[in-house]
């Protein structure tokens, strides 16, 4: 399979798990995880060639996706906010106060975790094997099983506060 073809089959099987990874690091703003998933997808484009095959390629991959988002995070022009008339008509698209709500309350609770328990949980909700996550995260799977349990517990109290 050639660079093209192995990009494409990429993009295709990962473009809507890693927005959704980014879209939980930007507390659900879909502009900047959209621009943060675009610049992880010319990094994969610029580097697969240099891809060693050391470690299974969705990992490269997801490791790549957490890693443009951290540093988008850290980029001033990442805390720009977006303004109102840029968003979509929420009452056409049948629109639910309370599960806004609900989402909003979630992501801020998701903020407030460290960079690793962020990172697990949103593998975790994108529904990733904890083989992979453990692989990305750089720790045991068992380990990651207790951190996991960890994170649900901070998170439910969150939520519940």
């Amino acid at each position: 399979m050639d660079h093209q073809q192995l990009f494409n089959r990429l993009y295709e099987s990962h473009y809507d798990p890693v927005f959704r990874l980014c879209k939980g690091y930007f507390n659900g703003q879909e502009a900047l995880a959209a621009d943060a998933t675009q610049e992880v997808f010319l990094k994969v484009w610029q580097h697969l060639p240099a891809f060693r095959g050391d470690a299974r390629v969705s990992t490269w991959l997801y490791r790549i996706a957490v890693n443009t988002c951290l540093s988008y995070l850290r980029k001033p022009s990442a805390k720009k906010e977006i303004k109102t008339e840029q968003l979509p008509d929420l009452a056409a698209e049948g629109y639910d106060p309370v599960v806004e709500e609900r989402l909003k309350k979630m992501y801020g609770c998701i903020q407030q975790l460290d960079e690793t328990g962020k990172m697990i949980i949103l593998m975790v909700l994108e529904g990733l094997e904890y083989t992979a996550i453990a692989e990305v995260a750089g720790i045991r799977e068992d380990t990651l099983r207790v951190r996991i349990h960890r994170i649900k517990k901070q998170l439910s109290i969150c939520v519940q506060s």
